[in-house]
């Protein structure tokens, strides 16, 4: 099977850009990819408790938008916000900005909140489906608080857990967790099979390859 590194990926969106394919786009097509997944796979996914658990980065970027296309399924969504809402990448501020504005459809809890780990534990303690968006192919080294917490009340739960490209703490190029990782279910890998999640079922679950539409024209030169 055909494998591909962190660089590589980020090498191809920057291909696809020039093709005049922009990131937003990509952004949106692996976030719908996520919520048509847990709309399929859930049984009787309406009146679930769903969860997305995001950092500010792409990946988190990649869960605001899924939050956005359940809510328009009619699913109840609660969006929990770990990192600051200072965002690394226009896109994710921008589908961030969207969700503030979805006060009817989306509840949010933040850092900013008073009591947010309490309100994070008791909201992930009770939730059915909980897809992980914290961290993206870009995770090293150590975990730092809060994500740290937040990873092990994850893993403590029983909720069906979705990762979101890969499982956040999982070394996307050696398979090697460093210090902890969300244990999934199931992990959505978009494009295709990143390198560090062959032979890690123990932590990824079944993984399924999820096209969004990258033009095969941005891997020449890469692949």
């Amino acid at each position: 099977m055909l494998t591909i590194n962190a660089d590589q990926m980020n090498k191809i969106d920057e291909n696809s850009e020039k093709l005049g394919l922009p990131r937003v786009i990509l952004m949106e097509n692996a976030g719908r990819a996520l919520a048509e997944y847990a709309k399929r796979r859930i049984e009787k996914l309406e009146g679930k408790r769903i969860i997305i658990v995001a950092g500010n980065g792409n990946n988190g970027g990649d869960g605001f938008v899924a939050a956005r296309h359940l809510a328009g399924y009619g699913i109840d969504v609660l969006v929990i916000l770990v990192g600051e809402e200072k965002f690394k990448t226009n896109e994710s501020s921008l589908n961030w900005k969207v969700l503030r504005q979805m006060t009817k459809s989306i509840k949010i809890i933040t850092k900013a909140d008073p009591g947010f780990m309490d309100l994070t534990k008791r909201n992930i303690s009770n939730a059915d489906v909980i897809i992980d968006a914290l961290f993206g192919t870009g995770i090293k080294g150590k975990i730092r608080q809060p994500y740290s917490k937040v990873i092990d009340l994850m893993n403590r739960s029983k909720a069906f857990t979705i990762a979101v490209d890969i499982p956040s703490g999982l070394d996307p190029l050696t398979g090697v967790v460093h210090d902890k990782s969300v244990i999934a279910d199931t992990t959505l890998t978009f494009h295709k099979m990143k390198t560090g999640l062959i032979d890690r079922m123990d932590i990824t679950g079944e993984v399924i390859i999820v096209p969004i539409g990258i033009p095969p024209e941005a891997e020449i030169g890469v692949l």
